[in-house]
């Protein structure tokens, strides 16, 4: 039971500093989206990832981008525009690092199907389940946050969140192809295929530990590529 709290305790203390490291880089920083893209990943890698977890993530994330902005509003009548473009950029580092989830994902599913194995029928279940419903999650949050601010920064969130929706998001065009991957896997395991003996959601984090670090930066690249 004291390990359950003491693990209980960690979590709640990593959600609040990343919280506040987010609310510092949009405060103070510049590379604003690449920051927030680089602590969510961070922060996505040290849970284990399911949806209740995803929520806590994405709430901190935009919580702390509210506040940075909030500060930056407070200094001078005329930061209006930096504030705006500051949290466009944190809800772009987010989404670009849901989308590297994704992405990372996808890429655990084609490697041990290139090795002839397979990952458990009821964990390939369970990542469809909860990657069906991230993006989702991330447009919820993201409104919920626009309806709770106030003044200016509810007007920028609220326009974010309706830009996002009516043009769809990184993690949103990142999931139809790894849902696809995923969909195609668990319609043609063979018999054959041997259990891989590690889970889906470690593979997954060692390729999430790979995209944050720069080695696979295939996400970002296509966000950027996207923009232009």
């Amino acid at each position: 039971m004291q390990t359950e709290n003491t693990h209980q305790s960690d979590s709640k203390n990593d959600i609040e500093a990343l919280e506040a490291e987010i609310r510092d880089a949009v405060a103070h920083g510049s590379h604003i989206q690449e920051t927030v893209h680089r602590l969510t990943l961070k922060a996505m890698n040290a849970h284990h990832i399911d949806l209740e977890s995803l929520r806590r993530i994405i709430t901190a994330v935009l919580q702390g981008a509210h506040d940075g902005a909030a500060q930056q509003l407070q200094r001078a009548a005329n930061q209006t525009q930096t504030a705006k473009s500051q949290v466009t950029e944190a809800i772009q580092g987010l989404d670009s690092a849901l989308a590297g989830l994704a992405e990372a994902s996808k890429l655990a599913i084609e490697e041990a199907a290139g090795q002839a194995k397979k990952f458990s029928d009821n964990e390939l279940a369970r990542t469809r389940s909860d990657l069906e419903s991230l993006e989702s999650l991330f447009l919820d949050t993201l409104h919920h946050t626009a309806t709770t601010a106030q003044g200016l920064l509810s007007d920028i969130l609220h326009d974010l969140s309706r830009h996002a929706q009516n043009n769809g998001t990184a993690v949103g065009s990142q999931l139809k192809e790894t849902l696809a991957i995923l969909a195609q896997q668990i319609a043609s395991v063979s018999h054959t295929q041997l259990e891989t003996g590690v889970s889906l959601a470690q593979t997954t984090a060692n390729f999430m530990h790979k995209i944050a670090s720069g080695v696979l930066s295939g996400i970002k690249d296509k966000t950027k590529a996207d923009k232009h």
